[in-house]
């Protein structure tokens, strides 16, 4: 891929979601000069999709052509919805802006199957950012007793039922304006003054009118997202915001700071299918790098280019949760005798919140929130159409009733009455209201790369109890309201859906148990912060948005407060590898395949280590290779037995299936010990980032006590090291991590069928190589053989140098 020439700023943030906006306005506030990296593109008022045709397009999926809003997820227990656009998440959320409470700040809080939840701040610590967050988004609360407020319906029923089941209810603060300017009166569609930082859009905004559109993109501009505020005050103080800009690689510098590539989206690509991936790159260079692209998009891009930080945290992709989302529905609430109109359409899309605590409250486990969930307007009449059976029946009605006027010459030309009676009551989406739950489900999965994609372990197995409670409760909600209860389709397959994934870079005490410390600084790489979900050691509770906000700003702090040190590590460019000598017509090439699997760790330098916490955390480490003599018999008569070796590495650490771009094979060498052998792997690649990884394997082969042969040539202790490594300069390279893998018997058979020769003398350079591997072999482990038969003892080296012999005077 092309690369465009480099820039060097003080700050770069990648993404704009709570932590990227919060970051880019506190740096640029401070006088750094801040670019900020955003894959989306920006929405202002009025350009949020509606049409069935807008919302066809409205996804992220530039290969597909697609430079849409929403970024839909599936994993192997859990979907997810987050956003992609100039604001991140708060163009899509539901505005609460709820603190954590104080008590599920947990220290060492067991998780089942092992391990803790522990956060390493407190809300004392994070108060006067959530202060400080709360400034600028300048939160009112849902004004129900105001008037042209009053007939919200789906608030009045949440209140009465918290009412009757004694639970906490309350009205969230919300990022939203009802009143032009807080403390004003409420007023439904007046206009909203500009602040002094002035808005990026330059349109005009007014205040809610109470269309339940807040989760698909508000075109009022009444919410108050991001764009309108910090990224406004960002750009207001320097920050420069691009759009449609896509990072793909991160790497430390050996002078300080990072580089970060990254691609631009044009435009005139929308609708159509691009190879993102030849997609020229451009480069930043900076001293500070906050990644702020989501749960996801920063743990895959740490994952994707960790061979670039080789001092990166094991912790990496843990402690995933979805926030204990769940999505459960109302029907038919009924109050009096008469159906209840919830209208869940009417208002912001939340408007009121359920506290049920949590067992360090004194609760009975963990705790949760359940919310109104509203929805736009249009969607009442998806909701009538799910009664087709009324539907059908008023249409057959309306339809015989005309019929019978035709057939009688009724003189009656009004038919107001039979139309209304065609489209029915409205009852059923009237009476219908989602609730929303989130809570402290158990952060007990884990980001992983399959094959270069992102996948989770997470299950609901853990959580069930704690989602057993809630369903209960909004079951309960569900009776008090007078109403049915029914589950989303999803969770008939045992699946949950969230819209607040969180994990991934968690945060912790020390870098044993996490990638951040507690104001979000990434181990062992100095100015380099996260700052957006993938940072919580754990779930929120409630809606994590305004505790993303608050850290970041936590994190600004530090990130201000002294000079980044220089110094940091990064990979040499590659050495070059001396060509290996290629078949020519007059000699005899020999090759076979090898596959070998096992586990790997990274951030540690011990291959048997590596191989444990590799098999613990399900992290694997395969390959698959053609190993080449392009000349058998200089292949045989050389000490070094030197061969090509060509193929892939699977390693979802680094990336999934990469490709060998270059490969030594070493059969047999002695280092000077006759009584050992060492069959050597040299293998250069790139991580799923570009960063280059060397491989360097050995099979240790040495006569010990008991049965050792297979084992000693079937097990490869390997190390990974950061860079294109030549083999002098091994002691001095990075150690990203370490691994054993194993040749299976099954995939020993089958190498055994792969053997090929290519030349005039095939089964003379077939039989010279096994005359060589057979005859290193027996020089290893024949010698308590020799000392039990001297008669006729075969001298080390004897076979080997026959070999050689005998093929020389074959090829004569």
């Amino acid at each position: 891929m092309a690369r465009a020439r480099s820039e060097h700023v003080d700050a770069v943030v990648v993404g704009s979601g709570f932590g990227g906006s919060v970051s880019a306005f506190r740096l640029a506030e401070a006088g750094l000069r801040v670019i900020v990296l955003e894959r989306g593109k920006a929405y202002p008022p009025g350009s949020f999709p509606r049409s069935p045709a807008d919302f066809s397009r409205a996804f992220w999926d530039p290969s597909e052509g697609l430079q849409g809003l929403f970024d839909v997820w599936t994993f192997r227990g859990i979907e997810a919805v987050v956003s992609a656009g100039l604001g991140g998440g708060s163009l899509i959320y539901a505005n609460v802006l709820l603190r954590k409470d104080e008590r599920w700040f947990v220290h060492e809080s067991p998780i089942p199957g092992g391990g803790y939840e522990s956060w390493p701040v407190t809300r004392t610590e994070l108060d006067p950012h959530y202060d400080s967050v709360e400034r600028m988004l300048a939160p009112q609360r849902f004004p129900l007793d105001a008037q042209g407020y009053d007939g919200t319906g789906k608030t009045i029923a949440m209140r009465r039922a918290a009412k009757r089941l004694d639970l906490d209810w309350q009205l969230p603060p919300l990022a939203v304006s009802f009143a032009p300017v807080p403390g004003q009166a409420p007023v439904v569609g007046a206009p909203i003054p500009t602040p002094e930082y002035g808005n990026l859009h330059g349109l005009p905004r007014r205040t809610c009118r109470l269309c339940g559109e807040c989760d698909i993109g508000c075109n009022d501009g009444a919410k108050n997202t991001l764009d309108h505020t910090f990224l406004s005050a960002a750009q207001h103080h320097g920050a420069d915001l691009r759009t449609r800009c896509e990072v793909r690689t991160l790497s430390p510098r050996a002078e300080g700071g990072y580089e970060v590539r990254y691609v631009v989206h044009e435009p005139d690509r929308e609708g159509r299918r691009t190879r993102t991936s030849r997609l020229p790159l451009h480069t930043l260079t900076c001293d500070k790098l906050v990644l702020a692209a989501g749960t996801f998009g920063t743990t895959y891009l740490l994952l994707r280019n960790r061979a670039a930080f080789p001092g990166l945290s094991g912790a990496l992709g843990t402690r995933f949760s979805g926030n204990g989302d769940l999505l459960t529905f109302v029907k038919h609430a009924r109050e009096g005798g008469r159906p209840e109109r919830l209208e869940g359409s009417r208002g912001p899309v939340i408007t009121s919140a359920i506290r049920v605590p949590d067992a360090v409250d004194g609760g009975g486990g963990r705790g949760y929130y359940v919310e109104d969930a509203g929805y736009p307007g249009f969607a009442d009449w998806l909701v009538e159409t799910t009664r087709a059976d009324r539907s059908l029946g008023r249409t057959i009605r309306f339809g015989l009733q005309r019929l019978r006027a035709r057939l009688e010459h009724s003189p009656k030309t009004g038919i107001s009455a039979e139309v209304a009676a065609l489209l029915g009551a409205g009852d059923t989406s009237a009476a219908t209201l989602p609730l929303i739950g989130m809570g402290r489900d158990v952060p007990d999965g884990k980001l992983f790369l399959d094959r270069g994609y992102l996948e989770s372990t997470w299950t609901l197995a853990t959580s069930e109890e704690y989602f057993t409670r809630m369903r209960d409760t909004m079951r309960a909600i569900a009776d008090a309201a007078g109403g049915g209860f029914a589950d989303n389709p999803l969770w008939w397959g045992k699946r949950v859906i969230t819209v607040h994934p969180v994990g991934g870079a968690p945060m912790a005490d020390h870098p044993g148990a996490g990638v951040c410390d507690a104001t979000g600084q990434v181990f062992g790489y100095p100015g380099m912060a996260v700052a957006d979900g993938s940072l919580m050691p754990g779930p929120v509770g409630p809606n994590p948005s305004f505790t993303i906000a608050a850290l970041a700003d936590r994190a600004c702090d530090r990130l201000l407060s002294g000079r980044v040190s220089r110094g940091v590590s990064a990979p040499g460019p590659a050495p070059r590898v001396p060509a290996q000598r290629r078949t020519t017509a007059d000699v005899t090439s020999l090759s076979f395949t090898e596959e070998m699997k096992g586990f790997a760790a990274l951030g540690v330098t011990d291959p048997e280590q590596g191989a444990r916490l590799g098999r613990a955390r399900g992290d694997r480490l395969a390959f698959r290779l053609t190993i080449t003599a392009d000349d058998v018999q200089r292949f045989v008569a050389d000490p070094a037995h030197e061969g090509r070796a060509e193929g892939w590495i699977e390693c979802d650490l680094l990336g999934g299936r990469r490709p060998v771009s270059r490969g030594v094979f070493n059969l047999f060498t002695t280092d000077g010990d006759h009584t050992r052998r060492a069959m050597r792997y040299r293998l250069w690649f790139t991580d799923g980032g570009g960063n280059p990884v060397t491989l360097v394997g050995r099979k240790d082969v040495h006569d010990d006590a008991g049965a050792d042969l297979w084992p000693d040539t079937t097990t490869l202790y390997v190390r990974l090291l950061g860079g294109h490594v030549d083999p002098a300069a091994d002691d001095r390279a990075d150690v990203l991590g370490a691994a054993v893998i194993t040749i299976a018997p099954l995939d020993f058979l089958h190498q055994l069928t792969t053997f090929r020769t290519r030349g005039p003398d095939g089964p003379t350079a077939l039989a010279a190589f096994g005359r060589l591997f057979l005859g290193e072999l027996w020089s290893v482990y024949g010698s308590r053989t020799q000392a039990a038969e001297p008669e006729g003892a075969v001298h080390e080296g004897a076979l080997r140098e026959n070999a050689v012999r005998e093929g020389s005077e074959e090829r004569r």
